[in-house]
């Protein structure tokens, strides 16, 4: 079953929001993007569109609040996220920063993980998250 969010940002894309199978819940990427804005937190683009310079701690903060949001919307919550896989642009120089950042979102519950850096995201962002999550 597809579940849309109503205060998450739009997919840029033809997906859901999120998929519920059975007891998982399966979010499509996440990024920092806030509900109806446009403008990206964090992020400074020039006329062209191409990113100038960006805050990942910013953009951090953001995807975090976008996933709690989608996870709440769709009747899950973060302490019910499994597993998180972490598209980041530059690795080299946002990891450390990101890797703090997380660990204060998750004291408790500890997902498993994986980073991977890719070359670019669909829109000019810094950090994308997929994730799954079980439904109680």
């Amino acid at each position: 079953m597809n579940i849309e969010s109503t205060k998450a940002p739009k997919p840029v894309g033809s997906y859901p929001h999120s998929k519920k199978v059975g007891n998982l819940l399966f979010l499509s990427g996440v990024g920092p993007r806030k509900g109806n804005e446009i403008d990206i937190p964090g992020v400074e683009i020039d006329e062209a569109g191409n990113i100038i310079d960006y805050d990942i701690e910013t953009q951090c903060h953001a995807v975090f609040e976008n996933v709690r949001i989608i996870l709440e919307e769709a009747g899950s919550k973060w302490e019910n996220l499994v597993d998180i896989t972490v598209f980041l642009t530059d690795i080299d120089k946002d990891f450390e920063t990101y890797n703090r950042i997380y660990s204060t979102y998750f004291k408790d519950n500890q997902p498993c993980r994986t980073t991977v850096q890719v070359t670019s995201l669909p829109t000019p962002i810094a950090i994308e998250l997929k994730c799954i999550a079980t439904i109680d």
